[in-house]
């Protein structure tokens, strides 16, 4: 039996950097009156209370919700009627200043400065810094067309792999890459969850579009969760309703 449902967030409960759906919002009220969730994402918390939070029904409870930002290096959880963070595994700032760095450099050399971006091409998280090959606020339909067979990221991330050795170094999103201390991955952010909840592997379940070997999901399926991988958006909502069928 599961007790817990976890998904990745973009590309798999809601388009890239957008608003999390109504169907789908309603679909997750309804999980989480027979499941705990989890989300866990490359984004910090201001994007989940944009995308998931702020979209979720009123009458969703927010006590069985495990948010996860920068690919689980920080949790927040519902207590007392607010959001709190429970934990956060931040950068100093010598190790940022390293990373942009390298981001800089490696971006230059692999031809990928574009001429044309909208807003902040390198985002510091505080535990997770992120490159975003067309800026953090690009249109979904440029961020579709820009690196549909991720070519482009694997050029880069092989360049940032050699440069920064004790760093992971995954793709995520539609244009994106997350960097985070070795060995932090979205493995490693579950695990930090089961520590603090008390749930256990294998009473979880994880969703998401990016497990493959590269994939900023992929970890997750290495850890031996059991996974199920999902194409977009509507084959998630295909699934959860079938979870909810099985579990109430």
């Amino acid at each position: 039996m599961k007790h817990l449902i976890a998904f990745d967030l973009d590309g798999t409960l809601a388009e890239s950097k957008q608003p999390l759906g109504e169907p789908m919002a309603v679909l997750l009220g309804r999980l989480l009156d027979v499941a705990r969730v989890a989300v866990i994402s490359g984004g910090d918390w201001p994007q989940f209370e944009t995308q998931l939070v702020s979209r979720l029904p009123a009458d969703a409870d927010l006590t069985r919700l495990f948010v996860l930002p920068t690919t689980g290096t920080k949790l927040f959880r519902f207590e007392g009627g607010q959001w709190q963070r429970v934990y956060a595994d931040n950068f100093s700032p010598q190790e940022s200043a390293a990373i942009r760095a390298a981001l800089d450099k490696g971006s230059h050399e692999q031809g990928l400065t574009e001429a044309k971006s909208w807003g902040e091409r390198i985002e510091d998280r505080g535990s997770q810094i992120t490159f975003s090959g067309l800026g953090q606020q690009a249109p979904l339909d440029a961020k579709q067309a820009w690196d549909p067979d991720f070519a482009k990221r694997k050029r880069l991330q092989a360049a940032l792999q050699a440069q920064l050795p004790d760093l992971s170094i995954n793709i995520g999103g539609s244009t994106s890459i997350d960097i985070t201390r070795k060995g932090v991955d979205k493995a490693y952010g579950m695990r930090r969850l089961f520590e603090s909840s008390g749930i256990t592997p294998d009473a979880t379940l994880f969703l998401g579009d990016a497990i493959y070997p590269g994939g900023n999901d992929y970890p997750v399926a290495q850890a031996g969760i059991d996974t199920i991988a999902v194409r977009d958006v509507a084959e998630t909502m295909s699934v959860i309703t079938g979870i909810i069928a099985c579990l109430k």
